[in-house]
């Protein structure tokens, strides 16, 4: 089963970049180690080897679900966007209605998430519960603390 990954151009850039970075860097630095741990004699208790061959398993998978994300990965074009309503790549700016404190959050792809840059992931309870939402709806939402209800102040692009 296909899970499709939306992206905005920066996102597919950045793992565009990093898969670059892992198979042209990274690869043969591991066989590079694998050789000079083979090199040392006895690979049955050679636990440089060991070390290197399980290293190189981690980077192929990080490498193959990489690959499997972008194989399905879908660029956004936020132009085309209904901006009335809370949508992926939406700035959404919410009012916590117990302490009027406001909180803006753009949605993103699971793998752009960032929470210092204010960058949170469409699949986090947060975005579930804004995702189709309006200006002026309220939404109550599971959080961590207990159920919290937001009012949508703002939404932009």
């Amino acid at each position: 089963m296909s899970n499709v990954t939306y992206l905005t151009e920066e996102g597919l850039k950045k793992l565009t970049d990093e898969l670059h970075h892992l198979k042209t860097v990274e690869r043969p630095s591991i066989s590079q180690q694998i050789a000079e741990a083979r090199d040392k004699g006895d690979l049955s208790e050679n636990a440089e080897y060991d070390a290197a061959k399980e290293a190189q398993g981690l980077l192929e998978l990080k490498i193959s679900k990489m690959e499997e994300i972008m194989s399905h990965a879908r660029i956004v074009d936020e132009t085309k966007l209904d901006m009335s309503k809370v949508l992926i790549l939406s700035k959404v700016t919410i009012k916590n209605l117990a302490n009027s404190a406001k909180m803006s959050y753009t949605l993103v792809a699971e793998n752009e998430a960032d929470l210092k840059s204010g960058k949170i992931s469409i699949t986090s309870p947060i975005a579930k519960g804004l995702l189709g939402k309006k200006v002026g709806d309220q939404v109550e939402i599971q959080v961590p603390s207990g159920k919290v209800k937001f009012e949508i102040v703002e939404i932009a692009r």
